[in-house]
């Protein structure tokens, strides 16, 4: 039976390279990149957090995408910035399929380098912040939350493929 990993958390967390990480280590799998499916809009493309934007395109893209390698056998990891309210809808839209949900976090001088280390239009400035003290406040499971400060790349994914406790 296909898996779905959900992993989320502020920008800068390490959601894309632990990500990759997990998709690798599957026989069969297809890593979903929020973002990359978010930046298809060319004209008339808006940021999440502004008004007007479209998110809700956006996430039907991103529900059918799932459904579908997901009926082909295929496991599917996929990152975004997530709200709780969205893995609740998540979770009831795949209801007969094994979800992790993964909320990444780490300290915010972390976060703060990392994005420096971005290319400077790909850079969240300040945002990077607000998206941190969000995460804090989401009320998100401590189950589901993994602090990876202390953390390798590979510890991360093995700690998210082997144990059930991240399971929704």
């Amino acid at each position: 039976m296909s898996k779905l990993y959900v992993i989320t958390g502020p920008a800068g967390v390490g959601k894309s390279t632990v990500s990759k990480e997990i998709a690798k280590k599957s026989k069969k799998s297809a890593l979903i990149e929020g973002d990359m499916i978010y930046h298809l809009v060319c004209s008339g493309y808006k940021s999440a957090w502004e008004k007007g934007n479209h998110l809700k395109v956006f996430w039907e893209n991103c529900i059918d995408i799932i459904r579908n390698f997901l009926n082909n056998g295929y496991d599917v990891v996929f990152n975004y910035i997530i709200i709780k309210k969205k893995i609740e809808e998540i979770r009831s839209i795949f209801k007969n399929v094994e979800i992790k949900f993964i909320v990444l976090m780490t300290e915010k001088e972390t976060i703060i380098e990392r994005d420096k280390e971005r290319p400077e239009d790909n850079q969240m400035k300040d945002r990077v912040l607000i998206l941190l003290e969000s995460f804090k406040k989401q009320g998100f499971k401590e189950e589901n939350i993994l602090d990876t400060s202390n953390m390798s790349i590979e510890e991360t994914a093995k700690t998210i493929l082997e144990n059930d406790i991240f399971i929704i």
